[in-house]
């Protein structure tokens, strides 16, 4: 029974509120240390500026069937996409940012902060002009001490990035490549179809360029996309519709020389030459007609095929930095010490006890 009690007996806070100003000596040291390194660390962190469009693409056969469309959006689902002749459905759009060869396009676009006082492309910028906390150089001159391979990568890369080839590239390529694909986020709404492009970036004004460069880059493959074959057609009905054209011309400039070199000649045979070189004549003319017709089909399927975009919000240059927030980091830093100096405290009495 005596022991039931004991592991019973209800928490006394009188105690710990005393056996914590007994050793508040130790809330005086620990807090202002982790006070002050806080501070130094957070300090020390680069501020990023963040900056997002919202577009809204075209879609076809968005009408899902009846009342099962119905309770299918209920439930956040889309049976439209499913509906859709397209292979890359826009959720997969996002998926683009993980390819290589779409993130390098973003390599050789020039970007311009007067304030910072840089004017290069987007891969010089990442490569060279990227503020980073005190202690990353010693880091990296400590990794360098093992291995070739940044040296190698520092040598290989150079400003004609066009050269470069996307699939295969070396550690600090593939570092650049890696710091794009964390700046730049594409995301799909289910429900509103709409496509949101975040960018972060050290520097405001370039956060902005980015974003509308990423926004035009991505209408360009949307569209690239949803014409392609009806551009292939559209060459090709274009280049039929001109061979046809040059072999009626050539035919017509035949019956036409004959025709003006025989003129008072009534012979059977001439004049069932001129009849045989007339009827070719409006054979090749049909057919030049009739592939005309279908050029002009093609092109204005071109067109049709051609999706619009709506900019629900364009990206503005950003005032304030989206963070590190010191202020959060400093007070969380604060209360996990003042909690983690507490149990430290009441853990010893407990022992003593």
């Amino acid at each position: 029974m005596e022991n039931e009690n004991k592991q019973k007996a209800p928490i006394d806070l009188g105690k710990i509120f005393k056996t914590l100003g007994k050793n508040k000596k130790y809330f005086f040291i620990v807090l202002p240390i982790v006070f002050v390194l806080s501070c130094v660390y957070i300090l020390s962190i680069p501020r990023y500026y963040k900056t997002n469009i919202i577009i809204a693409p075209e879609i076809e056969n968005l009408k899902s069937s009846g009342s099962l469309g119905s309770l299918a959006s209920s439930f956040g689902l889309n049976l439209s996409n499913l509906q859709s002749n397209d292979a890359i459905t826009p959720m997969l759009y996002p998926e683009l940012i993980k390819d290589y060869g779409f993130v390098a396009s973003f390599w050789e676009v020039p970007v311009e902060d007067k304030k910072e006082d840089i004017k290069t492309t987007y891969f010089d910028y990442l490569q060279n002009h990227q503020k980073s906390a005190w202690w990353t150089p010693a880091i990296d001159g400590l990794r360098n001490l093992f291995g070739k391979e940044e040296e190698e990568g520092k040598a290989s890369s150079s400003k004609k990035s066009t050269q470069i080839n996307p699939y295969t590239l070396t550690k600090k390529q593939s570092d650049v490549v890696g710091a794009i694909q964390g700046n730049v986020k594409l995301s799909y709404d289910k429900k509103t179809y709409a496509i949101t492009i975040s960018v972060e970036d050290q520097s405001p004004v370039i956060c902005k360029t980015i974003a509308d460069t990423v926004t035009h880059k991505l209408q360009t493959f949307i569209t690239d996309y949803r014409t392609r074959k009806a551009r292939v057609d559209a060459q090709y009905y274009q280049k039929l519709m001109d061979k046809a054209k040059k072999e009626y011309e050539e035919v017509r400039d035949k019956y036409v020389h004959m025709a003006d070199a025989n003129t008072d000649v009534i012979l059977e045979s001439v004049s069932s030459k001129l009849e045989d070189l007339e009827n070719d004549m409006q054979l090749k003319y049909n057919t030049y007609t009739t592939l005309q017709t279908q050029c002009q089909a093609a092109k204005a399927k071109v067109q049709e095929r051609t999706p619009a975009f709506t900019i629900i919000k364009g990206a503005e240059v950003p005032v304030k930095p989206a963070g590190p927030k010191r202020m959060i980091f400093v007070a969380a830093m604060q209360i996990i010490a003042f909690i983690g100096t507490t149990l430290f405290i009441l853990k010893n009495e407990l022992l003593k006890d």
